[in-house]
């Protein structure tokens, strides 16, 4: 089997982990439903839509890692396009023997109100979480069946070029650079943990290339939980910028407008995220890859480029 790589999914988690493997000299192919090239060098594009299992597999006939990247970023469509997209993916793996590499949040755990580890119970309250624990129990199963070899990475909320409106901070960034006061979700006075999307994509890559690594779930490792607040401060001020004044959106007030408004009712399902601590352990991945986060100066200031 040859060394090519199959990425899935061009937001910003995909584009690091093309660009890693082809600055590695690894044959790569990052596949979209548009196929534009997004910019890292050596990298080959492909116009797929992934929920396609015949074309995915003809896609990934020669590859020795697939890498579901994919985010579907509106909430309210979740129900719709994950279980066909994941099945898709799940079953191309299985056909074609590639290693299968699953990026995934921290929606399984739900509320917790200890910092979470791998081996929590996956007990979420919505909807989102309960399809997130699903799509993995079902590509875990066929690992331990021996149909396919599987692993998965979890991050926090993600910081780093790229992110834009789908990332808390990065969303209220470019007001918050144009010196407007901003509002952010739920408390901004607690530890959050955040994670850079480039540490995704190296736990990701490092996951895949190791067979010893497989059969579980990894957690990114990241640095320190810090308020949404400071969050914002630090990334501004690697821009140069001054602090703004900055309001947290009661989740009270998410449900109330939920009433009317789907995505804001999606919102607020997860609202327990941000009205309590929400930390990551990373321990597991940090001792077993011996990956450190990148720095948290330049965290912020690549989130500060864009």
């Amino acid at each position: 089997m040859s060394q090519h790589h199959l990425v899935v999914g061009a937001g910003p988690v995909g584009r690091h982990v093309a660009a890693l493997l082809a600055d590695a000299g690894e044959p790569v192919t990052l596949a979209s439903r548009s196929g534009r090239a997004t910019g890292p060098a050596g990298v080959d594009h492909l116009a797929l839509d992934a929920s396609d299992v015949d074309a995915l597999t003809r896609a990934a006939e020669h590859a020795s890692v697939l890498y579901n990247c994919a985010n579907p970023a509106d909430y309210t469509q979740w129900e719709r396009v994950w279980p066909p997209l994941a099945a898709s993916l799940l079953t191309a793996a299985q056909r074609t023997g590639a290693v299968y590499a699953i990026t995934d949040g921290l929606y399984a755990y739900g509320p917790v109100d200890v910092p979470m580890r791998e081996d929590l119970p996956e007990a979420a309250t919505d909807h989102k979480g309960v399809l997130r624990a699903r799509i993995w129990a079902d590509a875990l199963a066929a690992h331990r069946a021996g149909r396919v070899r599987v692993v998965q990475v979890r991050g926090s909320d993600y910081l780093g070029p790229g992110v834009g409106a789908n990332g808390h901070v990065t969303r209220v960034l470019p007001d918050a650079l144009r010196g407007k006061p901003v509002l952010m979700m739920g408390r901004t006075d607690l530890p959050h943990a955040f994670t850079d999307v480039l540490d995704v994509a190296r736990t990701l890559v490092a996951a895949a290339a190791d067979p010893t690594a497989h059969g579980r779930a990894w957690h990114v490792p990241s640095n320190p939980a810090l308020s949404q607040e400071r969050v914002l401060s630090d990334v501004l001020r690697a821009a140069g910028k001054p602090p703004v004044k900055v309001r947290g959106l009661p989740i009270a007030a998410l449900r109330a407008v939920g009433l009317v408004s789907p995505i804001m009712r999606e919102m607020a399902e997860v609202g327990y995220q941000w009205t309590r601590p929400y930390l990551l352990d990373d321990t597991a991945a940090r001792e077993h890859f011996g990956i450190e986060p990148t720095p948290w100066d330049e965290v912020c200031r690549r989130t500060a480029l864009g």
